[in-house]
């Protein structure tokens, strides 16, 4: 009795609710018949609602889409009015208030809310169809609620291919578009943009498929998507489309924190604030044909037969050089220019050679250095490079020291090549490989796992279709397979092939010249600047490997693994410091362990400062400190001692160097014994110094870039001090490097201009570098940027030969007479 005496009521009440539905809806229980274009107004409650039915025709071949517009004059979010639409292939539903969730949990309400439904086209094989549309008005509120309805028929929702769009969208009122592939059209760019910075908005391309991802919390569920401010490109393919159609999405975000705006002061707090037109954006979309798939097999043709003419080049220049030397070997007449060019040559044989000189000394008599370095029967044949325990890299100088004091030698005020060439030619030399065989190591582990994360970096961005992760030139993004930039990929072919080029030249050098070692060749043991090719080598993979792992940024550009563009090229300018201190100090410059050492401590110092360098003083301080304390222990190596013992850094030497000012600048103020290295070092270190205040006041956000200027800085002051020490000397250029010279400059020049022109920025949120992408300016294919890889490559090369040739004219100067700088 209890349970049917409770249930009673119950069923009382459900009864009467039904009744009163029905009363609401029509006679009859049937739908009120709608007309498109037409207001509804009305009012609901709990026992209440209304129920619209909207009938249309479709003829095949025609899109027919019906935008639905409500308004609520109620704040009340208990009891939000709700409005089901109910279509043949599915149900949209939203309430109104409608409330958006913003940072930190804040909340916007909308009463004015508008909604495209999904359209449907009928098949050539229906023929016409007849459409209903149901719309559903009701309410849980005791009381009344008022609220507007219009629905209408769209007339422009389908976009054209090169036709512009004009429309306007709010975080409550989305937007969307339908686009059909034309049959000659194969892949489509979709340019969106407004004169209006915020409000933040987000593109998506989505497929088919209803029901549409059209509000700010559902957008990302679907297809592909990007944020936006003033600038927005998609590259669409369609092959990724089997309808051969998709839709285009325009959504307005209730805040601007994802598109680098902050939150507006008005709103702080976790209070429920009420937006109406305040967020409106005007927007126009265009849809423009990508490139043909010719295009892109242009673009091969033309970045590998760019730089296969450099192989073509260089081997005119071999065979002419090689045409003139042996000209002249046949006539009797070789002169001094002929040692130069790209392609070494090896000297004629001269009897006089003293069995008993060493390698870098011309004899007893002649050698400002001091004595031989070894008697005839214990010398080592000339040119052999086996192995033996003899030979291993150690710390102390195998120069005797009871004949001669190094320490004495290399203080001289004026010091000669054969000073600092008195080691073992087999020791020295293999001390060189040593830079050869261990950036090939370390090239090959840090290589794959870069390559291994940036393939995990691709597939995320395809299967998310996030194409925030990755700040691309999407004006310019030209995708291939998998890959969503295939053009700045392919711009870094330049640094792979000229590396390689670099490579063989090299290895023809060092042929030619093992060959006249082989021959005791006079002008190759006693005479120019001592060959020693590992460097060279090393420098040679460093490119290529430059442009292995710039491919591997450009796979996925972003702020996570920009290291990975850089690192290479600290090792670059670094070997090329290296190796031109090497040239007139080959037995005191550094060891490859100590070299690899430092360039360690700068990549961990970049990552360091991409973690903390962006707001953190005290990371900027040390770093500072660090900076301007290296710069004077290497200054005070070099000038005060003459070596570059990156390894062995005393704190003596700061004494040392205290000493040396105090002595020389203040006790007495006598003129610094070597005037020339002073003169370096002060430029160098106010540069540095200059360098480290820069940072320390502005602290620049791209510190991994900030690094890499100090050591171009570094380079260009070493090598413009060592040309002018060059032609102070009396030594000359020949026109190769001269050559060499020319092109390097201009081509740095050409290069550095495409370099500034900013096409993203990882430093800044994705729609903020949006807003500087550019469309392509090489064969409609490559961009700004991708210029720069093609002339940086060639400018690097240049700058290589540049060290391989510039000391060519001294290849018939004995050694005592080569000044040392």
């Amino acid at each position: 009795m209890a349970g049917g005496a409770t249930s009673a009521p119950g069923a009382l009440l459900c009864a009467l609710l039904w009744a009163g539905a029905a009363v609401a809806v029509g006679p009859g229980g049937s739908p009120a018949p709608g007309a498109f274009g037409r207001v509804y107004r009305g009012a609901v409650n709990i026992s209440a609602e209304r129920v619209y039915a909207f009938a249309y025709s479709s003829e095949p071949g025609q899109v027919d889409a019906v935008r639905v517009y409500v308004n609520s004059s109620s704040e009340d979010l208990q009891y939000p009015v709700l409005f089901v639409v109910r279509q043949q292939k599915g149900v949209l539903s939203w309430q109104v208030p409608l409330i958006f969730r913003g940072l930190y949990q804040r909340t916007y309400n909308y009463q004015e809310v508008s909604r495209t439904l999904c359209p449907s086209e009928p098949t050539p094989e229906t023929g016409p169809s007849d459409q209903i549309i149901f719309v559903d008005v009701a309410s849980m509120a005791p009381f009344n609620i008022a609220y507007e309805l219009l629905v209408t028929r769209l007339k422009n929702f389908q976009l054209e291919t090169n036709k512009a769009f004009n429309f306007t969208a709010s975080p409550s009122q989305p937007q969307y578009f339908l686009y059909k592939f034309p049959q000659d059209v194969d892949s489509v760019i979709i340019k969106v943009v407004s004169d209006a910075v915020y409000p933040c908005s987000v593109v998506s391309v989505q497929d088919i498929v209803c029901p549409v991802y059209d509000l700010d919390h559902n957008v990302e569920f679907n297809g592909v998507y990007q944020s936006m401010t003033k600038q927005a490109a998609i590259t669409v393919q369609r092959k990724d489309f089997p309808g051969e159609q998709f839709f285009v999405v325009f959504v307005i975000k209730p805040e601007d924190y994802a598109c680098g705006g902050s939150v507006p002061s008005s709103i702080h707090g976790n209070v429920n604030r009420t937006w109406n037109l305040q967020r409106t954006k005007n927007l126009q979309v265009m849809i423009v044909p990508s490139i043909k798939k010719s295009v892109y097999v242009q673009a091969m043709f033309f970045s590998f037969l760019s730089f296969l003419s450099f192989y073509l080049g260089s081997v005119v220049v071999a065979f002419v050089h090689y045409i003139r030397v042996r000209r002249k070997a046949s006539a009797g007449r070789l002169s001094p220019e002929d040692g130069s060019g790209i392609m070494t040559s090896s000297h004629p044989i001269t009897a006089s050679t003293p069995e008993g000189s060493s390698y870098g000394a011309i004899d007893e008599s002649s050698s400002s250095g001091g004595h031989q370095f070894s008697s005839p029967e214990h010398r080592p044949p000339v040119g052999s490079d086996t192995d033996s325990s003899v030979e291993e890299e150690s710390d102390f100088d195998t120069m005797p020291e009871i004949e001669s004091d190094k320490n004495v030698i290399r203080t001289k005020v004026f010091l000669y090549l054969s000073d600092l060439s008195r080691k073992d030619r087999r020791i020295v030399s293999k001390k060189y490989k040593i830079y050869f065989w261990n950036i090939i190591t370390i090239a090959v582990f840090y290589a794959l796992p870069v390559i291994q994360l940036v393939i995990t970096y691709q597939t995320v961005v395809n299967v998310t279709g996030n194409q925030d992760i990755c700040y691309y030139n999407f004006l310019c993004a030209h995708p291939l397979g998998v890959l969503s930039a295939f053009n700045n990929i392919l711009s870094n072919v330049g640094h792979m092939l000229l590396g390689f080029l670099f490579l063989l030249i090299v290895l023809r050098r060092d042929i030619l010249h093992r060959r006249a070692m082989e021959m005791k060749d006079i002008y190759t043991l006693d005479y120019g600047i001592p060959k020693h090719f590992g460097l060279f080598y090393a420098m040679g993979i460093a490119l290529m490997m430059e442009g292995v792992l710039s491919a591997c940024y450009h796979v996925c550009p972003n702020y996570s693994n920009f290291q990975f563009d850089t690192s290479f090229m600290y090792m670059i300018a670094g070997l090329c410091m290296l190796k031109l201190y090497q040239t007139r100090h080959p037995d005191i410059n550094a060891s490859a362990y100590s070299a690899y050492a430092s360039f360690a401590v700068v990549i961990s110092l970049a990552v360091l400062g991409v973690v903390f360098g962006k707001n953190d003083m005290w990371f900027w301080v040390i770093f500072s400190m660090i900076h301007v304390l290296a710069s004077l222990a290497l200054s005070t190596q070099i000038y005060y001692m003459g070596r570059f013992k990156i390894g062995k850094c005393y704190l003596g030497i700061f004494r040392r160097a205290a000493m040396v000012l105090y002595t020389d600048c203040i006790q007495q103020c006598s003129r610094p014994m070597y005037m020339d290295r002073m003169v370096l070092l002060i430029v160098g270190n106010l540069v540095n110094w200059s360098f480290a205040i820069f940072g320390l006041v502005y602290r620049p956000r791209d510190f991994a870039s900030y690094i890499l200027g100090i050591f171009i800085c570094n380079l260009l002051l070493y090598l413009a001090f060592y040309i002018i020490m060059k032609l102070r000397s009396s030594e000359k250029l020949l026109p190769i490097p001269l050559f060499c010279i020319v092109a390097t400059a201009v081509v740095w020049a050409a290069a550095l201009y495409f370099f500034f022109q900013n096409l993203s920025s990882w430093e800044e949120t994705p729609a903020e570098s949006r807003e500087k992408n550019r469309p392509c300016v090489l064969l409609g294919f490559f961009d700004d940027h991708d210029v720069w890889h093609f002339l940086s490559a060639a400018a690097l090369f240049f700058s290589f030969l540049v060290l391989l040739t510039l000391d060519d004219d001294l290849d018939t100067v004995r050694r005592d007479k080569i000044p040392v700088f």
